[in-house]
């Protein structure tokens, strides 16, 4: 049985160049951590600016007459809304109301949109998507390789990139063309961190010049490990461990996203699941004692972990978990079986993290 070949990103001879770990993340070979180590990518991006190459992400344009009704049906948020230039996070469900992914999609014209799709899931969310524009006067196209896709994020993110940018960059949660570097770019007020920045979207040949050229001016380069400890913090949930299709949008706390008056695939049984309440909630929580909870660790009197890690913001064990509906509540204490040993944790309030509670 032969391996599948890890796929690569514009950026990775300069991971390589910069002292990365590589590991498989979503079917490519990415940066886990780099030379400085995790806590300093972390508290760079807390406290000054950080760089990371998040290329593996896909990208669907979807144009045409019919490209607004198009994704109301299939998106949960209320695509009509966004203006041009506007940007908006959205959830993909199945009939079921099932979580197939969750998205980002910005505006670029009247009849022209942008969704960005995890990477581990583009493949099935393009084929779903085609599944279902049959019926409408749509194009819809697989446009990962045309983009690499950078987030610079952290206090001093926008500064770093308005240096180098032909005219002031888009606010936050809307996204506009702009020349960075010389270089034709999409830049988007969107982020993962908790923290002010934005994320370019480049032609793949364009990509290792702006990197180098932010490295230069003071940002430093980030990994996956980062950005899972920064997520984290401010919870937002990550596919594959907080989200799947065995969960619903109002158990995931993500029914602000979702307008079932819309009708999108999936709306009646996640009006079900709001107006029935849901059997479990995804909570935040943090260790009182020594040690952390991983995913996958159950919870005694049922639930379980879905993400955890060590908060180098906090200086705790922090993480997210399902739990039984009637034991959600912030303050509730939770016996976490962490491989045979119980550790106890508190419900707290989202975000675990913000700049009051720093230090």
């Amino acid at each position: 049985m032969t391996t599948p070949t890890l796929k690569r990103t514009p950026l990775f001879d300069a991971h390589v160049a910069a002292g990365a770990k590589l590991v498989p993340f979503g079917g490519w070979e990415m940066p886990v951590q780099y030379t400085e180590g995790v806590r300093a990518e972390h508290q760079a991006v807390r406290e000054r600016a950080g760089v990371f190459d998040v290329s593996h992400m896909g990208e669907v344009q979807c144009s045409g007459p019919g490209a607004e009704a198009f994704l109301q049906h299939v998106l949960s948020n209320d695509v009509a809304k966004m203006a041009i230039g506007g940007a908006q996070y959205s959830l993909l469900c199945n009939e079921d109301g099932g979580l197939l992914d969750d998205l980002f999609t910005y505006r670029l014209g009247p009849d022209r949109f942008l969704t960005v799709t995890n990477a581990s899931n583009h493949e099935s969310d393009f084929a779903w998507l085609r599944e279902r524009a049959g019926d409408h006067d749509v194009q819809l196209d697989d446009v990962a390789g045309a983009y690499a896709m950078l987030a610079v994020q952290g206090p001093r993110a926008r500064e770093l990139v308005q240096q180098i940018a032909d005219s002031p960059l888009p606010p936050r949660m809307q996204a506009a063309p702009r020349i960075i570097l010389g270089r034709e770019a999409l830049v988007c007020g969107t982020g993962y961190t908790g923290e002010d920045g934005v994320e370019l979207l480049l032609a793949p040949a364009d990509a290792p010049a702006v990197w180098e050229e932010l490295l230069r001016r003071g940002a430093l380069p980030c990994g996956l490990a980062a950005r899972d400890t920064l997520r984290l913090e401010v919870c937002y949930p990550l596919y594959g461990n907080d989200l799947s299709t065995d969960r619903n949008p109002i158990e995931a706390g993500l029914g602000w996203a979702c307008k079932e008056d819309t009708g999108f695939v999936g709306s009646e049984a996640v009006r079900r699941a709001r107006d029935d309440g849901p059997e479990q909630k995804l909570v935040a929580f943090k260790i009182t004692g020594p040690g952390i909870a991983r995913q996958g660790n159950p919870l005694i009197g049922g639930g379980e972990v879905t993400s955890g890690t060590m908060s180098p913001s906090l200086g705790v064990g922090i993480g997210l978990a399902y739990v039984p509906a009637e034991r959600a509540a912030v303050g509730e204490t939770l016996q976490i079986d962490v491989r045979g040993k119980t550790r106890t944790a508190v419900i707290a309030p989202k975000p675990l993290y913000t700049k009051e509670t720093d230090g």
